[in-house]
């Protein structure tokens, strides 16, 4: 893949990506004054790689959000917006349904046009992608959804069946042509080496992502690490940077070697548009919150005492389960989301 330094709202020249930096030997941050963000109340905006649009540097997990039932998602959801976060997570697949309706209903009365709305689908041919495409917008009551990604890009053989003749990213196409999307990109949590070739059978088809999602953490920085890997990747092409699992689904902050603040400062600290965090309670959602309004760039120094706090830890993955297990893996459990 080239580098282009002229991509536009890209906000990296080529002389700012080399000044990415490896410290300890793992982690590869930027400097505290590159990675500047734009302040709308007291949550700052990050652009969303070459897209023009500008999002929430937390983003509100569509997962999570819904467990503790309609009504208090409702609240939660639109508590984060009245205080400042745009970026909406979701997947068609998320309880069976019921995040995407809570959330359709959460965005009524105007909170629509106040957020980037981002769903997900399973689907990997062009027949299933365009089935829980329309399912989607049916429960987000919405037209159109400001991006949709393929979801669980975890095998080997998916790279190859979501860019087949009738893969689901021909399904994404003409939803994008038909103004039911606006903006395309995918997801994964298993293996780094997946995700770059994914973007190399992109780069193939002469296709450009628009945003991918990766696990962004302290124990990712150690072991099978997509910060290492594709971070620099989609830092060149422009493509937006969804950091996902900041907590390790609490797993990290359990081994008491980092608190939750740490872990968000963290993966803020990195090249992200948005690090999307999982708030099923109003206290998880304060924490993200004051997460937002007390960022500041980690420095070199910081960010290496902490990972060198978590190193021995992450070495094996065993805080990471869902790159070395298959109890994240919902397409696993249930092939026939697939397609």
């Amino acid at each position: 893949m080239s580098f282009n330094p002229d991509l536009p709202g890209c906000g990296m020249t080529r002389r700012d990506f080399v000044k990415l930096s490896v410290v300890a030997g793992v982690g590869a941050t930027l400097a505290p004054d590159l990675w500047a963000a734009e302040s709308t109340g007291e949550i700052l905006r990050r652009p969303l790689g070459r897209t023009g649009e500008k999002v929430s540097v937390v983003g509100l997990g569509g997962f999570h959000v819904a467990i503790p039932g309609e009504t208090e998602s409702i609240r939660l959801i639109r508590s984060a917006i009245d205080r400042g976060i745009n970026f909406m997570d979701n997947c068609w697949d998320y309880h069976n349904g019921r995040s995407e309706i809570y959330m359709g209903k959460a965005l009524r009365d105007g909170y629509r046009e106040k957020v980037f709305l981002m769903s997900k689908i399973d689907g990997q041919t062009r027949s299933s992608a365009n089935k829980q495409i329309d399912e989607s917008l049916k429960r987000l009551q919405t037209d159109c959804v400001d991006l949709m990604q393929v979801h669980e890009v975890i095998r080997e053989t998916d790279p190859e069946k979501i860019f087949a003749e009738e893969g689901s990213i021909a399904a994404l196409q003409e939803a994008k042509k038909a103004g039911k999307i606006r903006f395309i990109g995918f997801t994964g949590h298993k293996d780094p080496d997946i995700h770059l070739k994914c973007l190399q059978f992109a780069a193939k088809n002469g296709f450009r992502f628009d945003a991918v999602q990766m696990p962004l953490n302290v124990m990712d920085a150690h072991f099978r690490s997509f910060e290492k890997k594709v971070l620099p990747e989609l830092v060149k092409e422009g493509i937006g940077v969804l950091g996902m699992k900041p907590l390790g689904s609490g797993a990290i902050v359990r081994t008491g070697k980092v608190t939750a603040i740490e872990c968000l400062h963290y993966a803020m600290s990195l090249p992200t548009s948005t690090v999307i965090t999982g708030c099923d309670s109003m206290r998880i959602l304060d924490q993200a919150i004051e997460a937002a309004k007390t960022f500041k760039p980690m420095s070199q120094d910081q960010i290496a005492a902490l990972l060198d706090r978590t190193k021995e830890l992450a070495a094996k993955g065993e805080h990471e389960r869902f790159k070395t297990s298959t109890q994240f893996d919902g397409t696993a459990k249930n092939p026939h989301w697939l397609g």
